[in-house]
């Protein structure tokens, strides 16, 4: 008889938000040099995935809850697929192909997780890989993903490391110190009343991820002060139920069931890292600050009116202790960050990014939606529905900004040249935005609702052409005058009379 093991109450909330519309689907794209050799591909999976006995267990709810069951069926060839490109097998081919599989729903009479190997152009391959939000995290599923690759093209195929060498991405490689993030109208206090008691619960049972994420210590000399805690995060849901929806786009609106995707060439991290420097600002600044230029200027080609928009995205924040990555599961919260599309300054809208980024890093947000995430997973099913379409009205996209190997990772031999990855959007958010760093380089890549967006190539291609407007008023402006958005624009403005 196989034994069941209760399913938490956070990753419930997650199985449970499934959509036609909106699949809750990690969504993750490899592209390799040369032709993978499908046997050792399927050997690679075989001995290194499904280590992690999740890979081997179906979702199931019942009355009862919901519940990780041991497949007695299981076999590894019903979730390795391998696939043609129509002709000529190139990017827009991959692309199209990706955006098919995101509205594929996974079988829930298995695993739910799929691995489809795809033949392209030039005798190269793709991997294009799909895990339930359920089953793990983004944070979680890198370390997985990274677990099945090697350092070495002659590495073992048993994964032994070379000394010293981890699974596990390097933190730091372009997020800030908080994590991801540098990288809703959540919850409500009309649905959880009251909140303070609801605050106390939460921090009591998840004390020691609390005590972390707040930079607390349980030390026998100091006595939490629950309750002052407990206010603040009072004080947040309250600034959260009062947002206003963010700005009336295009990108906003009911979605449907066919997707579109699209990512861009990469470019320089040390670029990046060298324009940020100057102007004072992180990665993450000045890669958020491109992502809104790209989608203002898709929107003014469109001839959309844009005043003082400002658009409002949920980025995840990681919230494993150090080093966590091999316990699956969802471990992360949500911050709200608002990108200030309204500024067509690109020094302005660099410093207003930074701005928004700097007033979260004190914000309890992220901690306050994984506690209520767990409890939408413990209510009733339609309040869970009601939290998320509430949350959606609020939101344009979801974002994520994540560290890779700054070095070449190698799968079943072969190398990997790209790599990109896209949570799932909730009720009707129809965009995910994804900044991926790899091998010393960052993509850009977007996923959306035809209904919303039928050309994100149009969004992507314009991401490096604003950072290369950062990287010209660097080389071009004295170092002393780009403190001064005005004092740059109106200098411009002057040499394009000339």
């Amino acid at each position: 008889m196989s034994s069941r093991e209760r399913i938490s109450h956070v990753d419930t909330a997650w199985l449970r938000m499934d959509r036609p519309e909106n699949l809750m689907q990690i969504l993750g794209v490899m592209l390799f040099k040369g032709r993978i050799d499908a046997e050792r591909f399927k050997r690679t999976v075989a001995s290194r995935l499904l280590r992690y006995r999740r890979f081997r267990q179906i979702a199931m709810q019942d009355s009862d809850g919901a519940w990780w069951v041991d497949d007695p069926d299981f076999d590894v060839d019903a979730h390795l697929r391998h696939s043609l490109l129509p002709a000529p097998a190139g990017k827009p081919e991959l692309q199209k192909f990706v955006a098919e599989m995101a509205a594929t729903p996974l079988n829930p009479a298995r695993p739910r997780w799929e691995f489809n190997l795809v033949e392209t152009a030039g005798r190269n391959s793709a991997l294009v890989v799909r895990i339930h939000h359920a089953i793990a995290d983004g944070i979680a599923l890198i370390g997985v993903i990274n677990s099945l690759t090697d350092g070495q093209i002659d590495a073992p195929e048993d994964g032994g490391l070379a000394a010293g060498e981890s699974t596990a991405a390097p933190a730091g490689d372009h997020a800030d110190d908080d994590g991801e993030a540098d990288g809703s109208d959540v919850f409500w206090r009309t649905i959880f009343t009251p909140l303070s008691d609801f605050a106390l619960t939460s921090i009591r049972v998840g004390g020691h991820l609390w005590g972390h994420y707040l930079g607390l210590r349980n030390d026998p000399g100091t006595v939490l002060d629950y309750a002052r805690v407990a206010g603040a995060i009072a004080q947040e849901v309250s600034q959260l139920a009062l947002l206003p929806a963010d700005s009336a786009t295009r990108f906003k609106g009911k979605a449907g069931t066919v997707k579109r995707v699209s990512w861009s060439e990469p470019i320089s991290l040390a670029d990046i890292k060298a324009v940020g420097k100057v102007l004072g600002c992180s990665v993450n600044d000045t890669l958020l600050s491109s992502v809104a230029g790209a989608l203002r200027g898709y929107l003014a080609a469109r001839g959309d009116p844009l005043g003082a928009a400002r658009i409002r995205v949920m980025v995840p924040v990681n919230l494993r202790p150090p080093g966590d990555v091999e316990e699956l599961g969802n471990r992360f919260g949500l911050v709200a960050l608002e990108l200030p599309i309204g500024i067509e300054n690109p020094l302005a809208r660099l410093y207003a990014t930074r701005a928004g980024m700097a007033a979260l890093k004190g914000s309890h947000q992220a901690m306050l939606t994984f506690s209520l995430l767990g409890a939408a997973g413990m209510a009733p099913r339609f309040v869970q529905d009601k939290v998320l379409r509430l949350l959606a009205d609020k939101t344009t996209a979801v974002m994520t900004n994540v560290p890779g190997f700054a070095q070449p990772r190698f799968f079943a031999g072969s190398r990997i040249v790209e790599q990109m990855a896209w949570v799932p959007q909730a009720g009707d958010i129809g965009m995910g935005v994804s900044i991926l760093s790899y091998n010393g380089r960052v993509q850009f890549g977007l996923i959306t609702d035809r209904n919303r967006v039928d050309d994100p190539e149009r969004i992507v291609a314009r991401f490096a052409d604003e950072f290369e407007k950062l990287l010209w008023l660097v080389l071009l402006e004295p170092w002393d005058r780009l403190g001064f958005p005005q004092v740059v624009e109106e200098d411009l403005s002057a040499m394009s009379r000339v």
